[in-house]
Protein backbone atom coordinates (compact mmCIF):
# COMPACT_ATOMS: atom_id res chain seq x y z
CA UNK A 1 0.00 0.00 0.00
CA UNK A 2 1.27 3.48 -0.88
CA UNK A 3 1.81 4.90 2.61
CA UNK A 4 4.40 7.33 4.00
CA UNK A 5 6.21 4.45 5.74
CA UNK A 6 6.43 2.48 2.47
CA UNK A 7 7.76 5.51 0.61
CA UNK A 8 10.35 6.05 3.32
CA UNK A 9 11.48 2.42 2.99
CA UNK A 10 11.85 2.79 -0.78
CA UNK A 11 13.62 6.14 -0.44
CA UNK A 12 16.24 4.83 1.99
CA UNK A 13 16.72 1.59 0.04
CA UNK A 14 17.28 3.57 -3.17
CA UNK A 15 19.83 5.78 -1.41
CA UNK A 16 21.86 2.62 -0.71
CA UNK A 17 21.09 0.68 -3.88
CA UNK A 18 24.32 1.38 -5.77
CA UNK A 19 26.41 -0.94 -3.57
CA UNK A 20 27.29 -4.46 -4.85
CA UNK A 21 26.26 -6.03 -1.51
CA UNK A 22 22.82 -4.41 -1.34
CA UNK A 23 19.86 -5.73 -3.35
CA UNK A 24 19.27 -3.34 -6.24
CA UNK A 25 16.00 -1.51 -6.84
CA UNK A 26 15.50 -1.30 -10.61
CA UNK A 27 12.15 0.50 -10.94
CA UNK A 28 9.41 1.90 -8.70
CA UNK A 29 5.86 2.51 -9.91
CA UNK A 30 3.09 4.33 -8.03
CA UNK A 31 -0.21 3.01 -9.39
CA UNK A 32 -3.78 2.41 -8.36
CA UNK A 33 -4.28 -1.37 -8.33
CA UNK A 34 -7.29 -3.53 -7.51
CA UNK A 35 -6.67 -7.13 -6.48
CA UNK A 36 -9.39 -9.79 -7.05
CA UNK A 37 -10.59 -9.82 -3.42
CA UNK A 38 -10.90 -6.02 -3.18
CA UNK A 39 -13.97 -3.90 -3.78
CA UNK A 40 -12.06 -0.92 -5.21
CA UNK A 41 -8.58 0.06 -6.41
CA UNK A 42 -6.01 1.19 -3.86
CA UNK A 43 -2.87 3.28 -4.25
CA UNK A 44 0.15 0.99 -4.26
CA UNK A 45 3.89 1.11 -4.75
CA UNK A 46 5.19 -1.57 -7.13
CA UNK A 47 8.90 -2.21 -6.62
CA UNK A 48 11.01 -4.06 -9.18
CA UNK A 49 14.21 -5.48 -7.66
CA UNK A 50 17.00 -7.64 -8.98
CA UNK A 51 16.43 -11.38 -8.91
CA UNK A 52 18.07 -13.13 -5.96
CA UNK A 53 18.14 -16.88 -6.64
CA UNK A 54 20.69 -18.14 -4.11
CA UNK A 55 18.46 -18.21 -1.03
CA UNK A 56 18.79 -16.85 2.49
CA UNK A 57 21.97 -17.08 4.57
CA UNK A 58 20.76 -19.95 6.77
CA UNK A 59 19.61 -21.94 3.74
CA UNK A 60 22.91 -21.39 1.97
CA UNK A 61 24.93 -22.56 4.97
CA UNK A 62 22.78 -25.69 5.34
CA UNK A 63 23.53 -26.61 1.70
CA UNK A 64 27.29 -26.57 2.33
CA UNK A 65 28.47 -29.89 3.76
CA UNK A 66 31.87 -28.23 4.20
CA UNK A 67 31.06 -24.67 5.28
CA UNK A 68 34.40 -23.45 6.59
CA UNK A 69 35.50 -20.64 8.86
CA UNK A 70 37.11 -18.94 5.85
CA UNK A 71 33.73 -18.93 4.07
CA UNK A 72 32.12 -17.41 7.16
CA UNK A 73 34.82 -14.72 7.20
CA UNK A 74 34.21 -13.89 3.53
CA UNK A 75 30.44 -13.65 4.06
CA UNK A 76 30.98 -11.42 7.09
CA UNK A 77 33.19 -9.07 5.10
CA UNK A 78 30.49 -8.60 2.46
CA UNK A 79 27.83 -7.93 5.10
CA UNK A 80 30.14 -5.42 6.78
CA UNK A 81 30.78 -3.67 3.46
CA UNK A 82 27.02 -3.31 2.95
CA UNK A 83 26.66 -1.86 6.44
CA UNK A 84 29.59 0.49 5.89
CA UNK A 85 27.83 1.88 2.83
CA UNK A 86 24.57 2.41 4.75
CA UNK A 87 26.35 4.00 7.70
CA UNK A 88 28.36 6.29 5.42
CA UNK A 89 24.98 7.70 4.34
CA UNK A 90 23.96 7.98 8.02
CA UNK A 91 21.37 5.22 7.61
CA UNK A 92 20.79 2.63 10.35
CA UNK A 93 19.27 -0.60 9.01
CA UNK A 94 17.84 -1.68 12.40
CA UNK A 95 16.75 -5.18 11.35
CA UNK A 96 19.95 -6.99 10.40
CA UNK A 97 19.32 -10.76 10.53
CA UNK A 98 20.06 -13.83 8.36
CA UNK A 99 16.65 -13.73 6.67
CA UNK A 100 17.52 -10.30 5.25
CA UNK A 101 20.78 -11.53 3.71
CA UNK A 102 20.33 -13.11 0.27
CA UNK A 103 22.72 -14.69 -2.22
CA UNK A 104 22.66 -13.55 -5.83
CA UNK A 105 22.68 -17.10 -7.25
CA UNK A 106 23.79 -20.64 -6.46
CA UNK A 107 27.38 -20.32 -7.66
CA UNK A 108 30.20 -20.81 -5.14
CA UNK A 109 31.36 -17.20 -5.42
CA UNK A 110 27.90 -15.60 -5.45
CA UNK A 111 27.79 -12.31 -3.52
CA UNK A 112 25.59 -11.92 -0.45
CA UNK A 113 23.33 -8.85 -0.40
CA UNK A 114 21.40 -6.94 2.25
CA UNK A 115 17.67 -6.33 1.73
CA UNK A 116 14.51 -5.16 3.54
CA UNK A 117 14.82 -1.53 4.63
CA UNK A 118 11.41 -1.53 6.33
CA UNK A 119 12.89 -0.45 9.67
CA UNK A 120 15.74 1.66 8.28
CA UNK A 121 16.05 5.23 9.45
CA UNK A 122 18.30 8.24 9.05
CA UNK A 123 20.43 8.34 12.21
CA UNK A 124 20.52 11.90 13.52
CA UNK A 125 21.16 10.75 17.06
CA UNK A 126 17.41 10.46 17.67
CA UNK A 127 16.64 6.78 17.03
CA UNK A 128 14.08 6.11 19.75
CA UNK A 129 11.45 3.69 18.33
CA UNK A 130 12.44 0.13 19.31
CA UNK A 131 12.51 -1.98 16.13
CA UNK A 132 14.12 -5.39 16.38
CA UNK A 133 14.03 -9.17 16.15
CA UNK A 134 14.78 -10.83 19.52
CA UNK A 135 17.93 -12.87 18.83
CA UNK A 136 19.66 -9.89 17.21
CA UNK A 137 18.58 -6.96 19.41
CA UNK A 138 21.23 -4.73 20.98
CA UNK A 139 21.13 -3.79 24.70
CA UNK A 140 20.55 -0.09 24.07
CA UNK A 141 17.52 -0.89 21.91
CA UNK A 142 16.01 -2.85 24.81
CA UNK A 143 16.81 0.07 27.12
CA UNK A 144 15.07 2.47 24.72
CA UNK A 145 12.01 0.21 24.76
CA UNK A 146 12.05 -0.11 28.56
CA UNK A 147 12.22 3.64 29.11
CA UNK A 148 9.62 4.32 26.43
CA UNK A 149 7.13 1.92 28.07
CA UNK A 150 7.74 3.34 31.55
CA UNK A 151 7.20 6.89 30.30
CA UNK A 152 3.94 5.83 28.65
CA UNK A 153 2.78 4.14 31.86
CA UNK A 154 3.64 7.16 33.99
CA UNK A 155 6.19 5.17 36.02
CA UNK A 156 8.87 7.71 35.16
CA UNK A 157 8.39 11.27 33.85
CA UNK A 158 8.74 11.87 30.14
CA UNK A 159 12.24 13.12 29.50
CA UNK A 160 12.78 16.25 27.36
CA UNK A 161 15.86 14.45 25.99
CA UNK A 162 14.68 10.88 25.22
CA UNK A 163 17.01 7.89 25.48
CA UNK A 164 18.38 7.23 22.00
CA UNK A 165 20.46 4.62 20.22
CA UNK A 166 22.43 4.78 16.99
CA UNK A 167 23.93 2.81 14.13
CA UNK A 168 25.98 0.70 16.54
CA UNK A 169 22.88 -1.47 17.07
CA UNK A 170 23.58 -2.88 13.58
CA UNK A 171 27.06 -3.91 14.72
CA UNK A 172 25.67 -5.81 17.69
CA UNK A 173 23.38 -7.68 15.29
CA UNK A 174 26.37 -8.44 13.07
CA UNK A 175 28.13 -9.99 16.08
CA UNK A 176 25.16 -12.27 16.70
CA UNK A 177 25.05 -13.30 13.03
CA UNK A 178 28.76 -14.17 13.07
CA UNK A 179 28.21 -16.26 16.20
CA UNK A 180 25.32 -18.15 14.57
CA UNK A 181 27.29 -18.72 11.35
CA UNK A 182 30.16 -20.23 13.30
CA UNK A 183 28.30 -22.61 15.61
CA UNK A 184 24.67 -22.89 14.43
CA UNK A 185 22.84 -21.34 17.40
CA UNK A 186 22.53 -17.81 18.86
CA UNK A 187 24.58 -16.51 21.81
CA UNK A 188 21.45 -15.27 23.61
CA UNK A 189 18.51 -17.60 23.94
CA UNK A 190 15.75 -18.55 26.35
CA UNK A 191 14.29 -21.87 27.42
CA UNK A 192 10.86 -20.26 27.24
CA UNK A 193 9.39 -19.35 23.84
CA UNK A 194 7.40 -16.14 23.92
CA UNK A 195 6.22 -13.38 21.60
CA UNK A 196 7.90 -10.91 23.93
CA UNK A 197 11.48 -11.29 25.12
CA UNK A 198 11.54 -13.43 28.30
CA UNK A 199 13.26 -12.02 31.39
CA UNK A 200 16.13 -14.52 31.29
CA UNK A 201 16.94 -13.71 27.66
CA UNK A 202 16.60 -9.96 28.28
CA UNK A 203 19.01 -10.22 31.22
CA UNK A 204 21.59 -12.06 29.10
CA UNK A 205 21.43 -9.38 26.40
CA UNK A 206 21.58 -6.47 28.86
CA UNK A 207 24.63 -7.96 30.61
CA UNK A 208 26.30 -9.38 27.50
CA UNK A 209 26.31 -12.88 29.05
CA UNK A 210 27.38 -15.49 26.50
CA UNK A 211 30.09 -18.11 26.15
CA UNK A 212 31.80 -20.35 23.59
CA UNK A 213 30.80 -23.97 24.41
CA UNK A 214 33.71 -26.32 23.90
CA UNK A 215 31.88 -28.87 21.76
CA UNK A 216 31.26 -26.41 18.90
CA UNK A 217 33.99 -23.80 19.47
CA UNK A 218 37.12 -25.85 20.17
CA UNK A 219 38.20 -25.81 16.50
CA UNK A 220 37.24 -22.19 15.81
CA UNK A 221 40.05 -19.62 15.73
CA UNK A 222 40.74 -17.11 18.49
CA UNK A 223 40.47 -14.36 15.86
CA UNK A 224 36.83 -15.30 15.24
CA UNK A 225 36.08 -15.33 18.97
CA UNK A 226 37.81 -11.97 19.32
CA UNK A 227 35.63 -10.20 16.74
CA UNK A 228 32.50 -11.67 18.35
CA UNK A 229 33.59 -10.44 21.80
CA UNK A 230 34.32 -6.95 20.47
CA UNK A 231 30.98 -6.70 18.65
CA UNK A 232 28.89 -7.99 21.55
CA UNK A 233 30.02 -5.28 23.97
CA UNK A 234 27.09 -3.94 25.98
CA UNK A 235 28.30 -0.34 25.87
CA UNK A 236 28.08 1.06 22.30
CA UNK A 237 31.19 3.18 22.79
CA UNK A 238 33.23 0.02 23.51
CA UNK A 239 31.85 -1.86 20.51
CA UNK A 240 33.79 -2.14 17.26
CA UNK A 241 32.92 0.47 14.67
CA UNK A 242 32.18 -0.65 11.13
CA UNK A 243 35.66 0.54 10.17
CA UNK A 244 37.09 -1.56 13.00
CA UNK A 245 35.23 -4.60 11.73
CA UNK A 246 36.60 -4.24 8.21
CA UNK A 247 40.13 -3.80 9.58
CA UNK A 248 39.90 -6.80 11.94
CA UNK A 249 42.46 -9.58 11.32
CA UNK A 250 39.75 -12.25 10.98
CA UNK A 251 38.40 -10.54 7.85
CA UNK A 252 41.86 -9.98 6.40
CA UNK A 253 43.59 -13.20 7.43
CA UNK A 254 45.76 -15.00 4.87
CA UNK A 255 45.60 -18.28 6.81
CA UNK A 256 43.58 -21.12 5.30
CA UNK A 257 40.97 -21.31 8.12
CA UNK A 258 39.68 -24.44 6.40
CA UNK A 259 38.17 -25.99 9.54
CA UNK A 260 34.64 -27.20 8.80
CA UNK A 261 32.07 -25.48 11.02
CA UNK A 262 29.30 -27.32 12.92
CA UNK A 263 26.72 -24.74 11.82
CA UNK A 264 25.97 -26.40 8.47
CA UNK A 265 25.03 -29.70 10.13
CA UNK A 266 22.84 -27.97 12.71
CA UNK A 267 21.07 -25.85 10.11
CA UNK A 268 20.16 -28.92 8.07
CA UNK A 269 17.42 -29.48 10.65
CA UNK A 270 14.72 -27.53 8.82
CA UNK A 271 12.32 -27.74 11.74
CA UNK A 272 14.79 -25.93 13.99
CA UNK A 273 15.49 -23.22 11.42
CA UNK A 274 11.78 -22.82 10.65
CA UNK A 275 11.01 -22.51 14.35
CA UNK A 276 13.58 -19.77 14.83
CA UNK A 277 12.38 -17.89 11.76
CA UNK A 278 8.74 -18.18 12.82
CA UNK A 279 9.60 -16.80 16.24
CA UNK A 280 11.40 -13.90 14.56
CA UNK A 281 8.43 -13.18 12.29
CA UNK A 282 5.94 -13.22 15.16
CA UNK A 283 8.11 -10.96 17.28
CA UNK A 284 8.65 -8.60 14.37
CA UNK A 285 4.92 -8.27 13.71
CA UNK A 286 4.29 -7.82 17.42
CA UNK A 287 6.93 -5.12 17.78
CA UNK A 288 5.60 -3.03 14.90
CA UNK A 289 2.47 -2.20 16.89
CA UNK A 290 3.37 -3.11 20.47
CA UNK A 291 3.47 0.44 21.79
CA UNK A 292 -0.04 1.11 20.48
CA UNK A 293 -1.70 -2.10 21.69
CA UNK A 294 -3.52 -2.20 18.35
CA UNK A 295 -4.25 -5.65 16.93
CA UNK A 296 -6.80 -6.69 14.34
CA UNK A 297 -8.33 -10.15 14.12
CA UNK A 298 -6.60 -12.09 11.29
CA UNK A 299 -8.87 -12.53 8.28
CA UNK A 300 -7.97 -16.22 8.12
CA UNK A 301 -9.48 -16.88 11.56
CA UNK A 302 -12.83 -15.08 11.35
CA UNK A 303 -16.18 -16.88 11.23
CA UNK A 304 -18.13 -13.97 9.78
CA UNK A 305 -19.60 -15.16 6.41
CA UNK A 306 -19.31 -11.66 4.93
CA UNK A 307 -15.58 -11.55 5.67
CA UNK A 308 -15.15 -15.13 4.43
CA UNK A 309 -16.59 -14.03 1.09
CA UNK A 310 -14.13 -11.17 0.98
CA UNK A 311 -11.27 -13.56 1.74
CA UNK A 312 -12.34 -15.80 -1.15
CA UNK A 313 -12.53 -12.83 -3.49
CA UNK A 314 -16.30 -12.88 -4.01
CA UNK A 315 -17.29 -9.76 -5.86
CA UNK A 316 -20.09 -7.88 -4.10
CA UNK A 317 -23.16 -6.69 -5.92
CA UNK A 318 -22.41 -3.41 -7.71
CA UNK A 319 -25.62 -1.96 -6.31
CA UNK A 320 -23.98 -2.08 -2.90
CA UNK A 321 -21.84 0.89 -3.78
CA UNK A 322 -24.46 3.24 -5.16
CA UNK A 323 -26.44 3.22 -1.92
CA UNK A 324 -25.95 6.20 0.36
CA UNK A 325 -24.44 5.01 3.64
CA UNK A 326 -26.11 7.91 5.40
CA UNK A 327 -29.48 6.35 4.56
CA UNK A 328 -28.50 3.14 6.34
CA UNK A 329 -27.36 0.88 3.47
CA UNK A 330 -24.00 -0.25 4.80
CA UNK A 331 -21.41 -2.55 3.28
CA UNK A 332 -19.71 -4.24 6.22
CA UNK A 333 -16.52 -4.85 4.25
CA UNK A 334 -16.14 -1.21 3.29
CA UNK A 335 -17.10 -0.04 6.79
CA UNK A 336 -14.35 -2.11 8.40
CA UNK A 337 -11.85 -1.11 5.74
CA UNK A 338 -12.55 2.58 6.39
CA UNK A 339 -11.93 2.06 10.10
CA UNK A 340 -8.65 0.28 9.40
CA UNK A 341 -7.61 3.22 7.22
CA UNK A 342 -7.98 5.47 10.26
CA UNK A 343 -5.72 3.21 12.33
CA UNK A 344 -3.14 3.18 9.54
CA UNK A 345 -3.19 6.98 9.39
CA UNK A 346 -2.72 7.12 13.17
CA UNK A 347 0.18 4.69 13.52
CA UNK A 348 2.25 5.43 10.40
CA UNK A 349 4.98 8.09 10.62
CA UNK A 350 3.78 11.58 9.78
CA UNK A 351 5.46 12.64 6.56
CA UNK A 352 4.29 16.18 5.81
CA UNK A 353 2.42 19.32 6.78
CA UNK A 354 -1.01 18.02 5.68
CA UNK A 355 -1.19 15.07 8.08
CA UNK A 356 -4.07 16.57 10.10
CA UNK A 357 -6.03 17.16 6.90
CA UNK A 358 -5.44 13.56 5.78
CA UNK A 359 -6.60 12.30 9.17
CA UNK A 360 -9.80 14.35 8.89
CA UNK A 361 -10.45 12.89 5.43
CA UNK A 362 -10.06 9.23 6.43
CA UNK A 363 -11.99 9.80 9.67
CA UNK A 364 -14.89 11.39 7.78
CA UNK A 365 -15.03 8.42 5.39
CA UNK A 366 -15.02 6.00 8.33
CA UNK A 367 -17.70 8.06 10.09
CA UNK A 368 -20.00 8.00 7.05
CA UNK A 369 -20.00 4.19 7.00
CA UNK A 370 -20.09 3.64 10.77
CA UNK A 371 -22.54 6.16 12.21
CA UNK A 372 -24.48 3.31 13.84
CA UNK A 373 -21.52 2.33 16.05
CA UNK A 374 -22.28 3.72 19.52
CA UNK A 375 -18.78 3.01 20.82
CA UNK A 376 -17.30 5.07 17.98
CA UNK A 377 -19.78 7.92 18.51
CA UNK A 378 -19.08 8.08 22.24
CA UNK A 379 -15.32 7.93 21.74
CA UNK A 380 -15.27 10.70 19.15
CA UNK A 381 -17.27 13.01 21.39
CA UNK A 382 -14.26 13.26 23.66
CA UNK A 383 -11.94 14.09 20.76
CA UNK A 384 -13.57 17.30 19.45
CA UNK A 385 -15.10 15.57 16.38
CA UNK A 386 -17.84 17.71 14.81
CA UNK A 387 -18.97 15.22 12.17
CA UNK A 388 -16.67 16.65 9.51
CA UNK A 389 -13.30 17.25 11.17
CA UNK A 390 -11.48 17.50 14.48
CA UNK A 391 -11.57 21.04 15.83
CA UNK A 392 -8.51 20.50 18.09
CA UNK A 393 -5.24 18.58 17.91
CA UNK A 394 -5.95 14.85 18.16
CA UNK A 395 -4.22 12.27 20.33
CA UNK A 396 -3.60 9.74 17.55
CA UNK A 397 -2.83 6.85 19.88
CA UNK A 398 -6.11 7.39 21.73
CA UNK A 399 -8.01 7.63 18.44
CA UNK A 400 -6.40 4.39 17.18
CA UNK A 401 -7.47 2.61 20.37
CA UNK A 402 -11.07 3.89 20.03
CA UNK A 403 -11.26 2.75 16.40
CA UNK A 404 -9.73 -0.63 17.30
CA UNK A 405 -12.48 -1.15 19.88
CA UNK A 406 -15.11 -0.14 17.32
CA UNK A 407 -13.78 -2.75 14.89
CA UNK A 408 -13.89 -5.42 17.59
CA UNK A 409 -17.46 -4.46 18.51
CA UNK A 410 -18.68 -4.60 14.90
CA UNK A 411 -16.87 -7.88 14.20
CA UNK A 412 -18.20 -9.54 17.36
CA UNK A 413 -21.73 -8.35 16.56
CA UNK A 414 -21.59 -9.81 13.04
CA UNK A 415 -20.08 -13.08 14.32
CA UNK A 416 -23.02 -13.52 16.71
CA UNK A 417 -25.65 -13.03 13.99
Amino acid sequence: IDRPKARNEVRLHMMCTSHPNIVQILEVYANSVQFPHESSPRARLLIVMEMMEGGELFHRISQHRHFTEKMASQVTKQIAQALEHCHSLNIAHRDLKPENLLFKDNSLDAPVKLCDFGFAKIDQGDLMTPQFTPYYVAPQVLEAQRRHQKEKSGIIPTSPTPYTYNKSCDLWSLGVIIYVMLCGYPPFYSKHHSRTIPKDMRKKIMTGSFDFPEDEWSQISEMAKDIVRKLLKVKPEERLTIEGVLAHPWLNCTEALDNVLPSAQMMMDKAVVAGIQQAHAEQLANMRIQDLNVSLKPLSSVNNPILRKRKLGTKPNDNFFINDPENGAEDSNVALEKLRDVIAQCILPQAGENEDEKLNEVMYEAWRFNRDCKLLRDGLQGLSWDGRAFSDKVDRLKLAEIVKQAIEEKTNLEDSQ
